[in-house]
């Protein structure tokens, strides 16, 4: 019998904890964060320390998606093209809530062999400045919150944090002060997210965005 014929079993938890990462939207007054930490794993190594996880869909909606790196990357192609599509047929922007429905869709598409993403949307209506918020699971059932949502590997971490943090009617610097406080405590306590965080926050005549210098290890 060879040496090597003994099989090395390695624990694998969910296709969803494999490469790790979290994302985090919350609703502040007139203004909206979103928020992701930049680690891309193989499943307890770190891979990279700068992948985002959050794309601009347009000057006032972003996506936010934790799970699987490989269908992040499709999807966010994926989405650019239906995005565009929209613009041209319709001749104008694409609404947040529109375009949560927009994700869905195409999630449900495959739900026989779904992409094993979590998706977080936040925005800014056009005229109104309403701030929103929207989250999925991987076959798009949609959960549209007034407060904040959550998605990847620290999820649980994060309802805890933001459940305690968040209030109603946050400024645009109260509200960055609360996401980033939100996220950086609750990857601090996941293994599979963390090494550096990235924010987004969308007012109606901008959108900031800062780098987070967190825990390295």
């Amino acid at each position: 019998e060879h040496a090597d014929s003994k099989e090395s079993h390695q624990s694998f938890t969910s296709i969803m904890e494999y490469n790790g990462g979290s994302v985090v939207a919350m609703v502040g007054k007139n203004c909206v964060a979103i928020a992701s930490d930049l680690r891309l794993g193989n499943q307890a190594l770190t891979i990279a320390t700068n992948f985002e996880k959050i794309f601009p869909i347009t000057d006032r909606i972003m996506l936010g998606m934790a799970g699987l790196a490989t269908d992040v990357l499709t999807l966010r192609d994926r989405f650019r093209f239906r995005v565009n599509m929209y613009t041209i047929k319709e001749e104008r922007e694409i609404e947040p809530e529109t375009f949560a429905h927009l994700v869905s869709s195409t999630l449900y598409e495959k739900r026989f062999g779904p992409y094993f993403i979590e998706p977080v949307i936040a925005g800014l209506s056009k005229g109104t400045n309403k701030p929103f918020i929207a989250s999925a699971d991987t076959i798009g059932c949609l959960n549209f919150a007034k407060d904040f949502v959550v998605c990847g590997t620290a999820t649980d971490k994060l309802f805890g944090v933001a459940e305690s943090l968040w209030e109603p009617d946050l400024e645009p610097e109260d509200l960055f002060e609360t996401i980033s406080q939100t996220l950086m405590n609750a990857v601090d306590r996941d293994a599979f997210s963390g090494w550096g965080a990235i924010v987004h926050l969308i007012t109606p005549d901008k959108v900031v965005t800062r780098q987070l210098r967190a825990r390295m290890d």
